[in-house]
């Protein structure tokens, strides 16, 4: 997007203005897919992310309990501390996700990274380890998208070298969280869509590119004309990466390779899996699109099903921004134990007192104490964690004796991941990115069936549910009628934000 224009200089004037009083102008939070910003008050001071205020805006359901406790009850796994916490504090359709667990036993999980540099922050590893956990939890395939070529189109000064040598280098990142070959598939996009095996990926893109007008990209996204044709066209790619019939060769459905014959048949059958993408909040805009639109594939799938994370704050605290060209601003994976321990002690914002004597007296806020926040993600036990936050409150707890606790809690988290990390070899890289079927059992409780993929032919421009079978006139009707409701709604909502913009 184009850098805004700045101000006529020859309209200012200092004698005009001299004696009067700067006016600040408060600005809403911005969040999208490459930007997020958060809001300023009217005095300029940097506010937190209102996330009920996100939920709302982009009508997502926030977690509760009673989703949970039937997480629980279907698993028998007591739910991650985050989701407890609800550093995940929101889905799209997740008591759907339950729902097939609970009857057919399986889904799909997809998540994703684009490559931008070759070490990830403590703040990348987040969905991962949630992701491995939710694989762990349910017993379910999964797919890692390493997309080189977003990172290519939308960063001017990367070229297609450095981000696949990023890709490399993020894959074993990813893999040192401690994935599971077995039933996990990765994959870098600028080599799975040229290869043989991501042919029905291809297709299904090629097929949702078409579905899809600028316009729909443009309003999604916040592109304007200055974008490339690129940028518009990426976006397919990453939705139908939420499809399973992109991927037959992970349910053992072979691919005729070497040859021009090669079998072209999208599964309709694999198209009708549901999908479970983990995501941090502002990568929802994508998988809008693909739900708006994944029911009108010739093989439809259903509604893609989402769980939101938080931003981990930057070690400045909110507003700050965790990037790779400022070393202090995160905690990188790859930092020794001093420079975990300097970095916390020096740089990572304080919700504390500025003297000894003040804290003691009010007390501090962990609300905005970045050291306290990074102990929620990491820190298992909920009663020591209320505990930290009640003594730092009443003063008892002291802003350095926070930050030790922070510290004692990174500093083995990030060796773990060092020691492992160490391990992935290249060998082990191959294992993860080479197409293969995966091996799962999903609920135990619930007994397999051999399904076979049905044989008839579907006539050209017919709609198809989500069983893979020919709509009939009542279904279709029901379909148009909520996706016109989706596309006035959608409408009304942007000419809202219009209007308060």
């Amino acid at each position: 997007m184009t850098e805004p224009e700045p101000p006529s200089v020859a309209k200012l004037s200092l004698a005009e203005t001299a004696t009067e009083p700067v006016q600040a102008k408060n600005t809403e939070q911005e969040i999208n897919p490459w930007d997020v910003q958060a809001a300023t008050d009217a005095d300029g001071n940097v506010l937190e992310f209102d996330y009920a205020a996100i939920s709302q805006k982009w009508a997502t359901k926030l977690i509760d309990d009673e989703l949970l406790a039937r997480f629980e009850r279907l698993t028998g796994k007591k739910p991650h501390r985050w989701l407890r916490r609800r550093l995940f504090f929101s889905h799209r359709d997740f008591e759907k996700i339950l729902d097939t667990y609970e009857k057919d036993g399986e889904f799909l999980l997809y998540t994703g990274r684009g490559p931008s540099s070759d070490s990830m922050h403590i703040g990348h590893t987040i969905p991962f380890e949630f992701t491995k956990w939710l694989q762990d939890a349910f017993d379910v395939p999964l797919v890692i998208m390493l997309t080189d070529d977003e990172k290519f189109l939308f960063k001017q000064k990367l070229t297609q070298e450095e981000v696949y040598a990023f890709a490399l280098q993020n894959a074993k990142d990813i893999i040192a969280i401690g994935f599971d070959p077995k039933k996990t598939f990765i994959y870098i996009d600028s080599d799975f869509f040229a290869s043989e095996y991501g042919l029905h990926a291809s297709l299904n893109a090629t097929e949702f590119e078409k579905l899809i007008t600028n316009n729909q990209v443009r309003g999604a996204f916040g592109f304007d004309g200055s974008n490339n044709i690129g940028s518009n066209a990426f976006a397919a790619k990453q939705c139908i990466a939420a499809f399973a019939s992109s991927y037959p060769f992970i349910f053992g459905q072979e691919i005729k390779t070497n040859s021009y014959r090669r079998n072209r048949d999208r599964s309709a059958r694999l198209a009708a899996m549901p999908c479970l993408i983990p995501c941090a909040i502002d990568q929802d805009p994508y998988f809008r699109l693909v739900r708006e639109n994944s029911l009108r594939m010739g093989r439809p799938s259903p509604k893609v099903a989402l769980i939101h994370s938080k931003f981990l704050t930057a070690l400045a605290g909110v507003g700050g921004k965790m990037s790779a060209s400022d070393p202090n601003s995160a905690i990188y994976m790859s930092d020794t134990p001093n420079q975990i321990k300097k970095k916390i002690n020096s740089h990572a914002f304080s919700g504390g007192q500025e003297t000894l004597e003040l804290h003691r007296e009010k007390g501090g806020n962990p609300d905005i104490d970045v050291p306290y926040q990074y102990i929620a993600y990491f820190e298992d036990d909920d009663e020591k964690l209320a505990k930290l936050a009640e003594g730092y409150r009443k003063g008892e707890i002291l802003t350095g004796e926070m930050k030790k606790e922070c510290v004692d809690q990174l500093q083995p988290y990030v060796k773990r991941f060092q020691e492992a990390r160490a391990k992935v070899t290249d060998e082990v890289l191959d294992q993860f990115l080479t197409p293969r079927k995966l091996e799962w059992v999903g609920n135990p409780k619930v007994e397999k069936k051999e399904v076979k993929e049905s044989t008839e032919s579907v006539a050209e421009g017919t709609t198809l549910g989500e069983d893979g079978k020919p709509m009939t006139k009542n279904q279709l009707k029901k379909l148009l009628k909520e996706q016109e409701t989706a596309r006035k709604k959608a409408e009304k909502a942007a000419a809202k934000a219009a209007q308060q913009a």
